[in-house]
C-alpha cells in the first residue's frame, strides 16, 4: 500500500521481460503482466508475490529473484489489474470497499488457472506485501487446501487511524510533489494505480473494513513480518494475526518501515528462506497420494 517509495533514477535493476495473460473474472477480462523468476526445477515450491497498493512487477525490483534464490523457490510476480503494464482502471471507475476480497476470491484463482497452475495438486506459497498481504490472508482463509504457506509483510487486518493519516499525506504528495512522475516509472497509467488505491482507502465506509474474523480459518504456516518504524500500521496488525491464526510466527524488524523488502532485504530473505525450509513442500506426486 505504501506511497513512500522514493526511487533514484538508476535503481531499477534488469528484470526478466514481462509476459502477459488474459484473465476472465467477475464479468470482465484483463490483460495481466507477469514474470517468472528464480531457479527452475520440478518439485521446487512456487512462491507467488502479491504487491502493495501502489506496487507492480517492476516496483519489486530484484527482491523476488533474491528471495527465490535464497529459498530455493520458483517465483511468480505479477501486476494486478490497474497496475504496472496490466489493464488500467477505467477513468472514473471506483473500487468497492471489499476490493481485496474480489482480488483474493475472484481474480487470483482465475489468474493462476489462466497460467495453468493447479493449486489443488500443487499448492503455492504466497508472499504478500501490505494490501497484498491482506489479499493473501483472505485467499488462505477461503481456500485452505490451495495454499502451502504464507509470508505477509506489513499486512492489514483492520483500519487504523495512522494508516488513514498516512494515506491522506500520500494524496497531498501525489498532487503537489514529484510522486506521480516517480510512479510513472512503474505503471503505464500512474493515475489508475494511485487513485484506485487512494480513493477506496479514504472512503469513509472503508473504516469498517476488517478481516479479523477470517484469521482462525488460516491453517497453513504463516510468517507475519512488520517493521518497527512502519508508517502505515502498528504491531497490532501482525500481533492480531499471531493470536488468531493456528500456525503463525512473527518477525519484527528494527530500522524498518512499511516495506521490509526494501529496508531490510538481507534479514528478510534469510528469515523467509529459513521459514520455508522448516515447512517442506511435498512433491506433487506425494500430495496426490496423501489426498487419495
Amino acid at each position: 500500500m505504501s506511497a513512500t517509495a522514493r526511487p533514484s533514477e538508476d535503481d531499477v535493476p534488469d528484470q526478466p521481460a514481462s509476459r502477459f495473460v488474459d484473465v476472465a473474472w467477475n464479468g470482465r477480462q484483463d490483460h495481466i503482466e507477469y514474470v517468472y523468476v528464480g531457479p527452475e526445477g520440478r518439485g521446487l515450491p512456487l512462491l507467488v508475490f502479491l504487491h502493495e497498493g501502489l506496487g507492480s512487477v517492476t516496483m519489486w525490483k530484484d527482491f523476488p529473484e533474491r528471495l527465490c534464490q535464497a529459498a530455493g523457490c520458483r517465483g511468480l510476480v505479477f501486476s494486478r489489474w490497474g497496475y504496472g503494464e496490466s489493464t488500467p482502471r477505467a477513468l472514473h471507475e471506483r473500487w468497492p470497499v471489499d476490493f481485496m476480497h474480489h482480488q483474493a476470491l475472484g481474480f487470483l484463482p482465475a489468474f493462476l488457472a489462466a497460467l495453468g497452475i493447479d493449486t489443488a495438486a500443487d499448492p503455492p506459497w504466497l508472499y504478500g506485501h501490505s494490501d497484498g498481504g491482506s489479499i493473501a490472508l483472505i485467499y488462505a482463509a477461503n481456500y485452505p487446501e490451495r495454499v502451502a504457506g504464507l509470508v505477509v509483510a506489513a499486512p492489514h487486518i483492520f483500519v487504523e487511524d495512522m494508516t488513514v493519516r498516512s494515506i491522506e499525506q500520500a494524496r497531498d504528495g501525489y498532487v503537489t510533489t514529484s510522486l506521480r512522475s516517480k510512479l510513472a516509472r512503474y505503471h503505464r497509467d500512474p493515475d489508475s494505480a494511485f487513485w484506485g488505491w487512494n480513493d477506496v482507502w479514504l472512503d469513509p465506509a472503508f473504516r469498517r473494513w476488517n478481516i479479523e474474523g477470517l484469521l482462525p480459518l488460516v491453517r497453513c504456516p504463516t510468517l507475519a513480518v512488520q517493521g518497527l518504524d512502519d508508517e502505515y500500521g502498528t504491531m497490532a496488525q501482525i500481533d492480531g494475526i499471531a493470536r488468531a491464526a493456528a500456525r503463525c510466527d512473527t518477525l519484527k524488524l528494527e530500522d524498518c518501515g512499511h516495506s521490509p523488502h526494501r529496508d531490510q532485504p538481507a534479514r528478510l530473505c534469510a528469515a523467509v528462506a529459513d521459514f520455508i525450509a522448516r515447512h517442506p513442500h511435498p512433491l506433487p506426486d506425494t500430495l496426490t497420494q496423501i489426498r487419495a
